[in-house]
C-alpha cells in the first residue's frame, strides 16, 4: 500500500511541476521594471521569453515578439533551451508513469516491466526539474548582472542625458521567476519519490535471488607415476593345487600326456 501511495503521490507532484514549468515558460513576467526610485509612472515594461509588453496607465497592453533568434544573447537562448528540454521530459515522463501506475493494470504486464519504467520516469522528472531550475536561475543571475551594472553607471554618471532614460529602465525578477523555481522543485520532488516507489515495485524473488552450487560427487584426486607395462599376474593362477611344470634341459617346460596317469 506504501508503494502505492508513493507512486500515486510521486506521480501528482510531478504532474503539477510540469505544469508549473509550462505555465513559467509561457508567461510574460520574468523580468518586470524597477519602480524603486520612480514609483509613479505612466508606462509600465516587462519583458517574457518569448516578447516583450509595455501597460500603460490607461489601462492599455501591447506586446511585441522577439523577431530575431541570432539577435538574442546566448543566456538568453540557452533557458529557452533548458525549459523546452524540461517540458518535453516532463511529458514524455508523466506518460511513461501513467502506464507504470501499480494500480493500473494493462495486460498481462510484471511488476518488473513497471519498475523499470517508474524508474525511468524518475528519472525524467528529475533532470527536467534541474533543466527548469537552472533555466530560471540563469535568467536570474542576468537579471542580478544588468540591475547592478545599471545602477552603477546611473550613479557615477557615466551615461550621457540621452541615454540615461534607456539607463534608468531597471529590471527585476518577475513573477514567472519564482513559478519557475517551486515548479522545478516539484518536479525534483516528484522524481525521487517515483525512484522509491521502484524499489517497492521489485519482486521478492528476483530481488534476492541467489544461486547455490553443489558438487555432484566427491571429489577425485588423480595421481600420476610411471608407467611400467604389463606384468602378468602369476601369483593369481597359483591356487592350493597348482604346481609348476618341470622343465626340461633346453628351458622348455614339458607337460604329463593323458597315458602318464594310467
Amino acid at each position: 500500500m506504501s508503494t502505492t501511495l508513493c507512486q500515486v503521490m510521486g506521480f501528482l507532484v510531478a504532474a503539477l511541476g510540469v505544469t508549473g514549468t509550462i505555465l513559467a515558460t509561457a508567461m510574460d513576467t520574468w523580468s518586470t521594471q524597477d519602480l524603486y526610485d520612480n514609483p509613479v509612472t505612466a508606462v509600465f515594461q516587462y519583458q517574457g521569453l518569448w516578447r516583450s509588453c509595455v501597460r500603460q496607465s490607461s489601462g492599455f497592453t501591447e506586446c511585441r515578439p522577439y523577431f530575431t533568434i541570432l539577435g538574442l544573447p546566448a543566456m538568453f537562448q540557452a533557458v529557452r533551451a533548458l525549459m523546452i528540454v524540461g517540458i518535453v521530459l516532463g511529458i514524455l515522463g508523466l506518460l511513461v508513469c501513467i502506464f507504470a501506475l501499480k494500480c493500473i493494470r494493462i495486460g498481462t504486464m510484471e511488476d518488473s516491466a513497471k519498475a523499470n519504467m517508474t524508474l525511468t520516469s524518475g528519472i525524467m522528472f528529475i533532470v527536467a526539474g534541474l533543466c527548469a531550475i537552472t533555466g530560471v536561475s540563469v535568467f536570474a543571475n542576468m537579471l542580478v548582472t544588468n540591475f547592478w551594472m545599471s545602477t552603477t553607471n546611473m550613479y557615477q554618471g557615466m551615461q550621457n542625458v540621452q541615454n540615461s532614460t534607456s539607463v534608468s529602465c531597471r529590471y527585476t525578477f518577475g513573477s514567472a521567476l519564482f513559478v519557475g523555481w517551486v515548479a522545478g522543485g516539484l518536479a525534483l520532488v516528484g522524481g525521487i519519490m517515483m525512484c522509491l516507489a521502484c524499489r517497492g515495485l521489485i519482486p521478492e524473488e528476483s530481488r534476492y535471488k541467489a544461486v547455490s552450487y553443489n558438487a555432484s560427487g566427491r571429489n577425485i584426486s588423480y595421481r600420476t607415476g610411471p608407467y611400467k607395462g604389463y606384468e602378468p599376474d602369476t601369483k593369481a593362477r597359483k591356487g592350493p593345487g597348482y604346481e609348476e611344470a618341470p622343465r626340461s634341459d633346453d628351458g622348455r617346460r614339458s607337460y604329463p600326456s593323458k597315458y602318464d596317469y594310467v
